[in-house]
């Protein structure tokens, strides 16, 4: 008995060697963040059983996969004919012929080719400050729909903005107007059922994006989706800063007035933002929505150029944090950032001190009071390494800066 039970453990022992050595394999080809991999080859190193478990149950890269494999085949099958014209056009044509164009070929060329961000030329853009100018220019909005409201948010809680909103969504509702809502589940854990059924029961299509449920929270709980996005009729949009919730305009008692920033956009890129909508929409119902109405033709004549970029756990690439590095890393006169929640990458930091050491007037806007203590303090650890290398940073007092805003020798 005692031979079969020293030859059980022996076999356990090389399976779980086995899989050790195949993880760490696994590990090294996949395309993480080094530091990461490291953690986890040491995690699993040192506590063999439990980090093998901890890395099936909260290992990222194939639970990625699995879970957005729908979504990022229909992001390239929304955009595949647009994507086509304008790589036929940008680089023989608009590059060439625009001088506006010529200074930033690189990062739009980059955004096109990271993320199919597609450029759109004839763009009105309005910044609304904080929750008193946005909120009613988006509540404005919403009360003139025609045809259809999208909404697609992290962060919807109940209150009186959030009552606000249903109020007004079920009265365009009962007026005939589709209304579709896309809400994170984390995010928006507080809604109530009671909610989220008066909307429903006023003819309202409304989805959380990639429900938290046993026994598959493990897998979806880091994957959640941050956007703020509304769509009006397709030809208003509004993304930024601000979910729906009172803090956005009442600040809050601990941490005084919210500080944010917010862009109503009218134009072609409303397009971009329809686009992100409805692809969400369909990886959340499985419903294809791309009839022609929910893309009319832009009446704008005004020239502003914009691209609407996504990143996330589907993307190929980091997207947005390669436009950074590249805008960060090209500067020649001034880098401007204002950020609540300021954790740069080894890349993006020696980026930062390199160019400010180069000359260029680097600026960084950090509030003094902050809604996680976690990533206040976290921030606050770059200071001295950035003061050495000339970096100015600025602490916001008026209150929380929740505003998310970077700025480029004029980009």
């Amino acid at each position: 008995m005692a031979d079969f039970w020293n030859i059980l453990r022996s076999g356990w022992q090389i399976l779980i060697a086995i899989l050790i050595v195949i993880t760490i394999i696994v590990l090294i080809f996949q395309r993480r963040d080094p530091i990461k991999t490291i953690a986890w080859i040491a995690i699993i190193l040192l506590i063999p059983i439990a980090g093998l478990i901890l890395f099936f149950v909260f290992g990222r890269s194939y639970r990625r996969k699995k879970i957005f494999f729908r979504k990022e085949l229909l992001d390239f099958r929304q955009i595949e004919k647009h994507i086509s014209w304008q790589n036929k056009h940008l680089t023989h044509h608009i590059f060439q012929n625009d001088e506006a164009l010529v200074s930033k070929a690189g990062v739009v060329k980059l955004l096109f080719s990271n993320s199919k961000a597609l450029l759109t030329m004839h763009n009105k853009v309005e910044v609304l400050n904080n929750g008193s100018e946005t909120f009613p220019a988006l509540f404005d909005s919403i009360s003139k729909a025609k045809h259809h409201i999208h909404l697609e948010y992290y962060i919807i809680e109940e209150g009186s903005i959030g009552n606000q909103l249903k109020d007004l969504l079920k009265k365009k509702a009962n007026e005939g107007v589709q209304v579709r809502i896309i809400y994170d589940d984390v995010g928006s854990w507080g809604l109530s059922k009671s909610f989220i059924d008066e909307l429903k029961a006023a003819g309202i299509a409304i989805r959380a994006f990639l429900p938290v449920r046993f026994p598959r929270f493990a897998q979806r709980l880091n994957f959640r989706n941050h956007r703020k996005i509304v769509v009006v009729d397709g030809e208003i949009g509004y993304l930024g800063g601000l979910n729906i919730a009172d803090r956005y305009l009442y600040g809050k008692p601990d941490i005084g007035i919210w500080r944010d920033t917010h862009l109503k956009i009218t134009g072609s890129a409303v397009n971009s933002l329809q686009l992100i909508f409805l692809t969400d929409w369909y990886f959340a119902t499985n419903e294809l929505i791309s009839d022609d109405i929910y893309f009319p033709d832009i009446k704008i004549k005004q020239r502003c150029m914009v691209q609407i970029v996504t990143s996330g756990p589907d993307s190929d690439w980091n997207s947005i944090m390669q436009a950074y590095f590249y805008l960060i890393s090209t500067a020649k006169r001034y880098i401007y950032i204002s950020t609540p929640y300021f954790i740069p990458n080894e890349s993006i930091l020696t980026a930062i001190k390199t160019v400010s050491l180069s000359g260029v007037d680097v600026r960084i806007i950090l509030p003094s009071k902050s809604d996680s203590k976690l990533t206040y303090y976290g921030s606050l650890s770059y200071l001295p390494e950035l003061l050495e290398a000339n970096v100015s940073v600025y602490s916001y007092k008026k209150g929380f800066t929740h505003s998310k805003v970077f700025i480029v020798d004029d980009i």
